[in-house]
């Protein structure tokens, strides 16, 4: 029986309690948290774990200094302040199923992922290479470049939702109105697919602060990353720059197209998914700004997390 990974669980837990006690998480929000949290931080490969960290903090941070603002801007933002258990897994799909496959293909005995390996074995693992033989997970060589795609896949989910959370939480503090990245016509703050310069060097930040962080991490707990730095520092730190703001610009493409933003003339404020109802639009002003409504917030930023993170295992 594999052992159980208790710093993994302890810390998962610690993190979920405390999103549920600042009220940045709902209680399924904070279930979800814990679900995924243990199951990316038990993974060996301890920099996806880290990364994980380092974005719920910045990210937390971020969340509480624009909450102000925001709620002067978007009607319903109150009702949507502790992050559901929807939004959490939306926000961590594509490093929680790329930490899945990695922990499959080269650590397949680690706990919770081994009550997957136990009755499915992946066709894509080309050959059996263990992590516990020592080798840079960022190493082309092993298993065709299979390892080094999915820490770069996790690498561009976070660089993405991190460079999102930023622009949307802090780029609404900027003097200037942002414009809609179709049209690059000026619209209220708070906009979906609204962007702005202050908004794009604080996407910029996250992503770099994501592929520093795994770059840290990577070279303080392995040493065949430590003795190459000199090689994965440019890719990380590029992949990383590349994901935070092209993530933040993907996502702000598909929310000024295919998700529909309303703006409520009688109290000028910006309405969100949640205070958007069939009938309000007979009982006040409601303009449509753009978009068409296909997709929800939500359903927006796993698209474009999935999309980024693609690319960027793609091409790294």
């Amino acid at each position: 029986m594999a052992p159980i990974p208790f710093v993994p669980l302890i810390t998962a837990t610690l993190l979920s309690v405390h999103g549920l006690r600042s009220k940045s998480l709902s209680f399924s929000g904070a279930v979800t948290a814990f679900v995924v949290g243990f199951s990316i931080l038990a993974v060996p490969v301890r920099t996806i774990g880290i990364t994980l960290i380092v974005f719920y903090l910045i990210g937390s941070r971020a969340t509480k200094y624009g909450k102000k603002r925001k709620a002067q801007l978007e009607d319903g933002y109150q009702d949507t302040g502790h992050r559901s258990g929807t939004q959490v897994l939306c926000n961590s799909f594509t490093a929680f199923i790329a930490s899945g496959l990695w922990c499959t293909a080269f650590a397949p005995h680690t706990l919770p992922w081994n009550l997957v390996t136990s009755y499915i074995r992946p066709s894509f693992v080309v050959e059996n290479v263990s992590y516990e033989d020592g080798w840079c997970p960022l190493d082309a060589t092993i298993s065709n470049g299979l390892s080094r795609a999915l820490i770069f896949a996790a690498l561009g989910h976070f660089a993405c939702c991190l460079g999102d959370t930023l622009a949307s939480e802090l780029g609404i503090l900027s003097s200037h109105p942002p414009v809609l990245i179709t049209t690059l016509k000026s619209v209220p703050p708070g906009t979906n697919g609204g962007v702005s310069l202050g908004g794009t060097l604080a996407s910029l930040f996250g992503g770099l602060s994501m592929g520093t962080t795994m770059f840290v991490s990577l070279i303080i707990e392995n040493t065949h990353c430590r003795d190459s730095w000199m090689t994965i520092l440019p890719p990380l730190i590029f992949w990383g720059a590349v994901g935070g703001v092209g993530g933040s610009m993907l996502d702000s493409f598909l929310g000024a197209t295919i998700q529909r933003t309303q703006y409520s003339v009688n109290k000028k404020l910006i309405l969100t998914d949640q205070s958007v109802s069939p009938d309000r639009g007979r009982k006040e002003d409601i303009k449509v700004i753009s978009g068409f409504d296909l997709l929800t917030n939500n359903q927006v930023n796993l698209i474009s997390s999935i999309g980024t993170a693609v690319i960027v295992a793609g091409f790294s």
